[in-house]
Order: C-alpha cells, then structure tokens, then sequence
C-alpha cells in the first residue's frame, strides 16, 4: 500500500498493518465469493482502497461522527476509512447477504472496533435520524441517493457542512445533478478526486456532496 502511505504519511504502525493485509484478505474472498471484479482485484490500491479514500481529503470528520456506508458492496468506503478514521463510527450495509458476510469477516480479521456490516437496504434500516453523514460509492443516481438517504440523517449538524450525502462518482454528471430538485441544486458541491491524487485512473472522479 506505498500509495497509501504516499498520500497520507502520517499513518499509525497499526494503521500501515491493516492497509497492508488487505490485498491478501480480498484475493482470498474474492475466490469464494465476488466482491470486486477480477480485473480490479489487481489494482484494488488505487481502484477501491485509495478511491475510497478521497472522502477523507473532501472533508473532517468529528472524533465522534457517524456515517453509513450506503450499498457498501465488498466493503468500499466504508473499510478503508475506517481504518483511517478509527474515532469515527461506520455501519456498512447492503441488500446482497454473501457480500455482507465477506465484509463482516474482514471487519473482523482487521480488529476494526468502530465498524460494524449488517444485510438490509436502507429504506429497511431502522437506525433513523442516526447519522451525521451517508457515504456511497458507484450505487445509484444522486436523486435516489437523497431520497434513501434523507430519512437516516441527524437534524443535529455538528460539522463544517451541514449532514448529507458524500458520493463517490464517475463521468458526466450533468443529468444525474438535472435530476435533483432545484432546492437540493443549490447546495450540491462537486470536489475532483484528480486534486488529491495524481493517478490518471482518477479523472472524471468525483466526491459529490449533497446537503440532506
């Protein structure tokens, strides 16, 4: 994880030895069950963990903050911030059950005390009103992220923006955003992944900010 450690330097020992075990971890569930495609299990660094990781540089997050990972999918965000942020609180959902368990036994292996995966959607979450932020990565448009989204969400705003949504996204953005009510429009911020990381494989990334 060289990456990794280039971009943020100030890692704990701990903190080097949770991102290190992780290419081994995948690959090894990746042969049971399929979390993250065969291609990108190659280059899950800069792919998924690094990725992942541009929300950390987009915004500051509270010792005590929480945030739901929304259709975490094989663990992404919601994993590697984690292990970046250990002060701060992360539930992992989705509607798939096996990659849930992957994600529970990665957790698990990691010693991640501050994370915890469970298998529902989140229109069946009932922890409502629970979080500071939801975070996503590639699940669906920015309308039905808000929608999903809206009802899980503090109306204590503790942080430098108010609560909301921080997606990850990819490529043109122009219709997805024309399809947000024009109230939401107004307080939509859009960050370049490409200003925190040089790789070319992050133009046309996004961290997407919506205010809930």
């Amino acid at each position: 994880m060289q990456l990794v450690e280039k971009y943020f330097p100030n890692l704990t020992p701990e903190q080097r030895e949770r991102f290190a075990v992780l290419p081994a971890l995948y690959t090894e569930w990746n042969a049971k069950v399929n979390v993250v495609s065969r291609q990108d299990i190659e280059n899950l660094e800069v792919r998924h963990v690094l990725h992942s990781l541009a929300i950390a540089k987009a915004f500051a997050f509270k010792p005590d903050a929480r945030l739901l990972d929304l259709g975490t999918g094989g663990g992404f965000p919601g994993i590697p911030l984690a292990i970046l942020l250990p002060e701060v609180h992360f539930v992992l959902i989705d509607g798939t059950g096996k990659k849930i368990t992957v994600v529970q036994e990665i957790i698990r292996a990691l010693g991640l005390t501050n994370a915890e995966a469970h298998h529902v959607r989140a229109e069946e979450l009932k922890m409502r009103g629970t979080f500071d932020f939801v975070v996503t990565r590639a699940v669906a448009p920015l309308d039905k992220l808000l929608s999903w989204s809206q009802p899980l969400l503090s109306r204590k705003h503790r942080h430098a923006y108010p609560n909301g949504v921080m997606a990850l996204k990819g490529g043109d953005l122009r219709a997805e955003s024309a399809a947000l009510p024009g109230r939401v429009r107004d307080y939509v911020e859009v960050f370049p992944v490409q200003d925190y990381f040089q790789e070319p494989w992050f133009e046309e990334k996004w961290v997407v900010y919506m205010q809930g």
